[in-house]
């Protein structure tokens, strides 16, 4: 009676209007319905009645291959050198190596402020700077001495990139000059010889200029430009034309020029010459506390006594060769610089020759 029951009440009537409700019944005995006759008729059913069928999920086969991780592991130095394994395909390891630099490439020690290889320069077939070898180191007080023609200023011009060698190379804290000369030049402050200066330009504004040129701002430039003249005795002339200045002054707001943009190395051509006492002892004072500071000045002199007293290395230079270069003490050998000069440049065996000066005319 149950199973009568079930059955009147599945075949029983609905009211007009009224749609029948579709319900599944499994037969064990029926075949189902093929998969495509399935779905046309969920399609056709009430919604959300009938629920589209799911086919299975099949797992994916396991492959021999390991599963990429990718871990940021930090790599042993030993392993990032040793030579890179065969490793499975598709395995990835987060490891940075950089490569070596060529060694042709390699720029000369940082540690050395400045580096001289074989520098050349010929005019008219005449060498006015023979293949001269010569390193300074940071913080050093640097003199290069020698008589006129004798090739110092041909050598900072070349030094400083203002005139190309013919042959050679110049270092600057391990920047080449002429191959890297925008990142070199930054590191250089100069004095040039035979010095021309905006002269129509105040001293405040000339020194602004060399700021500006620098790339600096104009709070900054302020502030060094404030700084530096307090420190050569020029806050009381900074609005006079440099025009008007005398040579002690002119010598000094072009050494405030160089320094403005803090250099770490100085490189003054005759930074004395016309230069009073008074005016060059300020400038001195200054050049020292910069050493001090960590700054390397290299600069030219006729002065043989000065550079003996200010300088703690040396250079000796004559026809475009250097003589002696080194610290002061080893150049000079228990002389004078002066002794020293006259010995290795031959000044004194030619006043030898000069015998006729002892005979005076009647």
């Amino acid at each position: 009676m149950e199973a009568d029951a079930a059955t009147l009440t599945l075949e029983k009537p609905v009211e007009d209007g009224a749609e029948a409700p579709v319900k599944t019944v499994e037969k064990p005995a029926t075949k189902p319905a093929p998969k495509s006759r399935r779905k046309t008729a969920a399609k056709s059913a009430a919604p959300a009645v009938a629920e589209p069928e799911v086919e299975p999920e099949v797992e994916p086969e396991p492959t021999s291959e390991p599963e990429v991780v990718l871990e940021p592991e930090t790599v042993p130095a030993e392993e990032a050198d040793a030579p890179a394994k065969s490793a499975p395909r598709g395995k990835r390891r987060p490891v940075r190596v950089t490569a070596p630099e060529s060694p042709a490439a390699a720029p000369a020690a940082p540690e050395v402020a400045l580096s001289v290889e074989g520098l050349s320069k010929y005019f008219g077939g005449v060498a006015a700077v023979d293949a001269i070898d010569l390193e300074v180191a940071p913080g050093a007080f640097f003199g290069i001495v020698g008589p006129n023609g004798a090739g110092k200023t041909t050598t900072l011009s070349m030094v400083t990139g203002l005139m190309r060698p013919d042959a050679g190379i110049v270092r600057v804290f391990g920047l080449d000059v002429w191959q890297n000369a925008q990142l070199a030049k930054r590191q250089i402050g100069v004095l040039p010889d035979r010095l021309r200066l905006f002269d129509r330009l105040t001293g405040a504004e000339f020194l602004y200029h060399a700021g500006a040129l620098r790339g600096l701002d104009r709070a900054t430039i302020a502030q060094r430009s404030a700084d530096l003249s307090a420190a050569f005795g020029l806050e009381h002339s900074l609005h006079r034309l440099v025009s008007d200045y005398s040579a002690g002054m002119t010598k000094k707001i072009a050494i405030a020029a160089a320094m403005i943009h803090a250099p770490r190395l100085l490189v003054l051509d005759e930074p004395f010459e016309s230069v009073d006492p008074v005016s060059a002892a300020v400038v001195i004072d200054v050049l020292k506390r910069f050493t001090a500071a960590g700054g390397t000045v290299i600069l030219s002199s006729h002065s043989m006594e000065l550079t003996e007293r200010v300088c703690d290395g040396v250079a000796i230079i004559a026809e475009g060769a250097v003589l002696a270069a080194g610290p002061m003490s080893e150049v000079l050998e228990g002389r004078s610089l002066e002794e020293r000069f006259v010995e290795l440049a031959g000044g004194e065996a030619a006043v030898e020759d000069m015998e006729w000066l002892q005979n005076f005319s009647d």
